[in-house]
């Protein structure tokens, strides 16, 4: 197995779970909840305590698989803290790299539509926004065969540094791209010089690369990076890792429940799948089904897999009509 270092937040998330009091109303353009009165008590159906963030959520996978799994994040000693740190004590996932801040650990209210799996997140972004106390230098004692780095909430400096680092100690760079990096496209695509696998949705692909077709999406940020894989919800995924290109559909249908944390299901699923030795489509096949089982519970974590399931199998087609640069 391997040494994986996940980069990315750390977060308490609380779910409120409703039927019927957060449905939507459409007001010139815009959903609004129709049925929460300012001054009123909602009684919810359900509550649910997660802890979430990226960092943590790979980090769980590559635990659960078998990998050594080591967190570099930031959070404050409070309340949501604890639940962070007890999670990752949960899970077997090394805390020695945490840095510790005043400016409180990050934490999200969440409220759920049960019916439509819609949901509004209420954030209080604390330390999402003191990443660049972290110190690309622990990656030496780390020393780890994969940096997995999701978002740093758009500090595209300490990521660059940490990259960097990596491949200084001789770790690739596997990177899933949040929304305060999509933000910043020009310093986005600086970033991707340094980045060995490259893990975004089409809406994504689309504001990094012109282009419709998926196909001419992955075969334009191939240009960047030597391995790029594009997510495309229920129609699944295209992947390219430059020796040919593989097209897949979702691993199954599923009852949604969430889809909180999926992406970085799919994405620490492939990783965690590739680096303990398996194919490049074996690795889709795992990443596929880490997604689908995510999917189905509430918050992020529930249903992440071990690696010992039993997978079925999953139609993954070689395309061969489209050639890369």
């Amino acid at each position: 197995m391997a040494r994986i270092a996940s980069l990315g937040l750390a977060t308490q998330d609380i779910y409120l779970i409703d039927r019927d009091d957060f449905v939507g109303a459409d007001i010139a353009g815009s959903s609004i909840f129709s049925h929460l009165v300012i001054g009123s008590q909602v009684d919810i159906d359900r509550v649910h305590f997660a802890v979430g963030g990226g960092g943590t959520n790979s980090a769980t996978t590559f635990a659960r698989y078998g990998h050594e799994s080591i967190l570099i994040s930031s959070i404050s000693r409070d309340i949501s803290g604890e639940a962070v740190t007890s999670c990752l004590d949960r899970e077997n996932i090394a805390s020695s790299y945490l840095e510790f801040d005043r400016s409180g650990t990050a934490c999200s209210v969440i409220l759920l539509d049960a019916k439509t799996t819609q949901h509004t997140t209420l954030s209080f972004r604390g330390t999402k926004r003191r990443f660049s106390q972290l110190s690309p230098d622990s990656l030496l004692a780390i020393s780890p065969d994969w940096l997995y780095a999701s978002s740093l909430g758009g500090d595209m400096r300490t990521l660059l540094r940490f990259f960097e680092q990596a491949h200084l100690v001789g770790a690739k760079v596997m990177f899933n791209p949040g929304l305060d990096e999509m933000a910043e496209i020009p310093k986005l695509i600086g970033l991707l010089d340094d980045v060995d696998v490259l893990l975004v949705n089409k809406q994504e692909a689309a504001k990094i690369v012109p282009g419709v077709l998926l196909t001419e999406l992955l075969v334009r940020l191939a240009r960047y990076c030597p391995t790029v894989i594009i997510t495309d919800g229920e129609m699944g995924a295209i992947a390219t890792d430059h020796s040919a290109i593989y097209r897949l559909s979702v691993y199954e249908q599923v009852k949604a429940r969430d889809g909180t944390g999926v992406g970085d299901a799919f994405g620490s699923g492939f990783l965690a799948s590739l680096a303990s030795g398996d194919s490049f489509e074996e690795a889709l096949q795992f990443a596929s089904a880490n997604a689908a089982s995510v999917i189905r519970s509430y918050g992020p974590k529930a249903g992440i897999l071990n690696g010992t399931e039993p997978l079925h199998p999953m139609p993954i087609q070689t395309v061969t009509d489209i050639k890369l640069d």
